[in-house]
């Protein structure tokens, strides 16, 4: 496991940091809940050397950051409680800009959002949630989509960019023979 800054580094009762854990903390930091996972070779980067007063990366109380996962929070991620993210996730809050074609990317800065997921959501295998997001109660993000968009509560969503597929209703859709279809 390695950690930079570990002063601004903040952990509940019962966080578990598997092996390879990277914790990279600049101001605002790094605060994750009690009885949260983080799970091998994950990197949580708050790389803030633009002074973004909104920047940081909290997540709530018995969340699993999965395997490999990749958290960027210079425009601030917050993630509610109860969220589970599958392995090689990307959350991103920060983007570069690019609208000037006589610039160097790299001379045009950037944009830094935040990224918001709130309780009870799923994040499928793969997924990559980028800048400006707001991912509902209760959503399930779908493995492979790129979202884009806020998705609201209680909803799945698939394909990239990232569409709403289903309404979570409590109901289970079943085929002929009585097996689930989703």
């Amino acid at each position: 496991m390695r950690i930079r800054f570990a002063n601004n580094i903040s952990l509940e009762d019962g966080v578990y940091l598997d092996h390879g854990v990277y914790l990279h903390a600049c101001p605002n930091g790094i605060q994750i809940g009690a009885k949260t996972f983080v799970m091998h070779h994950a990197e949580l980067h708050v790389y803030n050397f633009r002074n973004i007063p909104h920047s940081g990366i909290r997540i709530g109380r018995n969340c699993l950051i999965s395997e490999f996962n990749v958290l960027r929070g210079q425009g601030g991620i917050t993630i509610g409680d109860n969220v589970y993210t599958a392995p090689l996730v990307q959350i991103l809050a920060v983007n570069h800009v690019y609208d000037d074609p006589t610039r160097p990317i790299i001379a045009q800065g950037i944009t830094a959002e935040g990224i918001v997921i709130e309780d009870d959501a799923w994040i499928g295998a793969g997924a990559i949630i980028l800048d400006g997001v707001r991912i509902g109660k209760g959503a399930v993000v779908g493995a492979g989509a790129v979202v884009t968009h806020d998705v609201p509560p209680h909803t799945v969503v698939a394909g990239s960019p990232a569409k709403v597929v289903k309404e979570i209703t409590g109901e289970t859709a079943t085929d002929t023979r009585g097996k689930s279809i989703y």
